[in-house]
């Protein structure tokens, strides 16, 4: 998805977002408007009377915007091709504040597929959040839930919120590290 920072919206209807930090749902009114500060893995962040919410992209057309297409797998996929499409999917969830992917920031600690005799899947993800106090972490555990969920053949993805072991910035990526000047 392209960039669309500063882009000024005029919210078309009534759509439900978060506050961030601090996680609070909250119904936005049709009218408002304000700026797409960042646009990325579907999702929005909304500068909106001097607060941020992030608005989720199956709520993308409140502010003109298309929704994301679900992504594919082959009939024949192998528990690998699920893996790899469950790790493309959280590379998409982003901190709302940080313009960075939870993959890249070191969040996530481990991914499993575990197949059903059915021929459904169910995903085990562990991950963790830069602090543990964070208000967005229901939040981003619900985006990498529903990212997960939305794969072909996944039944079930359960995310767990872990803390141990403490993350630091060591976890994160070197491009990660590099972009926030943490290198």
């Amino acid at each position: 998805m392209r960039s669309h920072a500063n882009e000024s919206f005029v919210l078309g209807r009534n759509a439900p977002a978060v506050m961030v930090p601090s996680g609070d749902a909250i119904e936005l009114k049709a009218g408002l408007s304000g700026f797409i500060t960042q646009a990325l893995g579907g999702s929005f962040t909304l500068y909106i009377e001097g607060n941020l919410y992030r608005l989720s992209g199956e709520h993308a057309d409140a502010i003109g915007k298309q929704a994301l297409v679900p992504p594919e797998l082959p009939p024949d996929a192998t528990l690998d091709d699920v893996r790899d499409l469950a790790w493309k999917q959280m590379r998409r969830c982003y901190d709302p504040e940080i313009p960075i992917d939870i993959v890249e920031l070191g969040l996530v600690y481990e991914c499993t597929v575990q197949p059903a005799a059915d021929g459904s899947r169910e995903l085990a993800v562990k991950m963790t959040l830069t602090a543990p106090g964070c208000g967005m972490g229901e939040v981003l555990v619900q985006d990498v839930k529903e990212k997960l969920e939305v794969i072909p053949t996944v039944t079930k993805a359960d995310v767990e919120l872990v803390f141990d072991p403490p993350w630091n910035q060591s976890m994160m990526s070197e491009a990660a590290r590099l972009q926030t000047g943490m290198l």
